[in-house]
């Protein structure tokens, strides 16, 4: 992360995160009206200093079920103070008190039935607040938040990639003829590898264009969907991407050019060999938005080396790619609680 460009510059400052738990408070917003009835249960957990799949487990114990009957939206981060919604399915007729669960790390919020289970991204978004603590130029920080309001480059975290890197190192063995039997760590290396391509071409374009200015020809997506195509700029499409109808987008890589401006092929050239490799795997070309526009940023003073921050982000979106803008941080959760998390891909943060 420290290799990719800055829209705005270094930041000056620099702090202190995740120094305690409740430094980071993350809450899922679901945005799913429950029906009241039907076979899966939905529960809404407050979890502080636990993982996603630790709490899961301890669903799936109390309802006798397999751990891979329980589901949930999106991974949350262990270190912080974090509400997600699971789903496990309980016969009709039998009823579960999850509240039991209840300990020091868990809290059981809300218990609702629902006709269907929860999946993989089916949330709007996640709600964070984070407070920095020895902030050495707060002042810095303060001057940056209007310029982040209006964006920042949608990069992927640093905890894609698992500690020093060590996904984009099995990648690259991989990609090489190394053969990756364990079919989640393969999916894990593969996210790693799509995610630092599209990192190092939005980097690019920062550098060379900045993020507001189109080229003479864009691939856009729609808003709120995977769904993309490659026009020419237009008044037409300059209306579009004011109202927010369409957004400008870079490339996840993939088999074939389908979905590729001229200038984009040219910047994956350096990573063809990844590329073709991941076409050969069956992946295609998909696109991701450019810019990260965070809603409802707000920032408190509450001392003079202290800072709170409060923002929404959407689904698959990183805060510590807004956190970056603006603040050189410092990761201050427990060092073993760390390295222990760090051996594979954390999503924490989507």
């Amino acid at each position: 992360m420290s290799d990719l460009n800055y829209l705005y510059g270094v930041p000056l400052a620099s702090a202190d995160f995740k120094t305690i738990a409740e430094d980071f408070v993350v809450d899922e917003e679901l945005g799913i009206d429950f029906t009241g009835k039907g076979e899966h249960v939905c529960l809404q957990v407050v979890k502080k200093g636990e993982n996603t799949q630790y709490v899961a487990k301890l669903i799936a114990q109390k309802a006798n079920v397999p751990v891979r009957e329980v589901s949930y939206s999106g991974m949350k981060d262990r270190h912080g103070v974090c509400s997600q919604w699971f789903s496990v399915k309980v016969p009709i007729k039998k009823h579960i008190d999850f509240s039991e669960l209840n300990s020091d790390s868990l809290f059981v919020l809300s218990q609702q039935r629902h006709e269907r289970k929860l999946r993989t991204g089916c949330h709007k978004g996640n709600k964070f607040t984070i407070t920095l603590r020895n902030v050495t130029q707060p002042l810095d920080i303060l001057c940056r938040i209007n310029a982040v309001r209006s964006g920042v480059p949608n990069y992927f975290g640093e905890q894609r990639f698992g500690r020093d890197g060590h996904n984009l190192v099995m990648a690259e063995k991989m990609f090489a003829g190394e053969r990756i039997r364990d079919k989640k760590l393969r999916g894990i290396i593969i996210s790693a590898a799509r995610s630092h391509i599209f990192n190092q071409i939005v980097s690019k374009r920062v550098h060379e264009h900045g993020l507001a200015k189109t080229m003479h020809r864009e691939v856009f997506m729609l808003s709120g969907s995977n769904a993309f195509f490659e026009d020419a700029i237009s008044d037409e499409n300059i209306a579009r991407l004011a109202s927010g109808d369409i957004v400008m987008s870079a490339p996840m890589a993939g088999t074939s050019e389908k979905g590729l401006t001229e200038i984009e092929k040219d910047w994956l050239k350096p990573y063809q060999n990844w590329c073709d490799g991941l076409g050969e795997l069956g992946l295609k070309n998909e696109r991701r938005m450019l810019r990260l526009i965070p809603q409802n940023l707000a920032v408190e003073t509450l001392n003079e080396t202290t800072l709170k921050l409060s923002f929404s982000l959407p689904k698959g979106c990183f805060a510590t790619a807004l956190l970056r803008e603006l603040v050189n941080y410092t990761d201050a959760s427990p060092k073993d609680k760390k390295e222990k998390d760090s051996k594979n891909e954390d999503t924490s943060e989507q």
